[in-house]
């Protein structure tokens, strides 16, 4: 009776902030697919932007390049070289279409701010599970939260 409970109690939450947060896990795959680097940069969490940005100053200062971390977030919120290199870099790794045309989409928990997202690619024996956080009344990707383990 309990689980009944619960699950009536979240059931309004389904509705809106679900479907929202699904959209916007959508787009940021189909944002990687077109190449929107901006967009992509858009529909990640403070914490997944933060940790790139740490990533990328590190990197950029280990191969003896300056820059001010504040000019490398502006980079990436216009799509600049340093984003492009980036992305670039990811995608040849990363095919999106796994997620968008050959996985299975499930909704995992979710709260009033975060929520599960299942993805199970058909040739994976298990999911992965996105993680989504609601940040200014946006659902945004815990992209960083979700993949990069040691970062969390």
């Amino acid at each position: 009776m309990l689980l009944f409970q619960t699950f009536s109690y979240a059931a309004p939450l389904f509705d809106s902030n679900i479907e929202s947060a699904l959209s916007s896990a959508e787009s940021l795959f189909k944002m990687m697919k077109n190449r929107n680097y901006p967009k992509i940069w858009s529909l990640l969490t403070r914490k997944s932007k933060d940790v790139i940005l740490d990533d990328v100053y590190k990197a950029e200062t280990s191969a003896g390049v300056v820059h001010l971390r504040e000019n490398i977030n502006n980079d990436f919120n216009i799509g600049g070289t340093l984003s492009k290199e980036y992305w670039k870099s990811f995608l040849e790794n990363f095919n999106p279409d796994t997620v968008l045309e050959q996985s299975k989409w499930d909704t995992g928990t979710f709260e009033k701010d975060k929520g599960e997202i299942i993805i199970k690619y058909k040739k994976a024996e298990n999911p992965a599970i996105l993680l989504m956080f609601k940040e200014n009344g946006m659902w945004k990707v815990g992209f960083v939260e979700t993949f990069w383990t040691r970062k969390k």
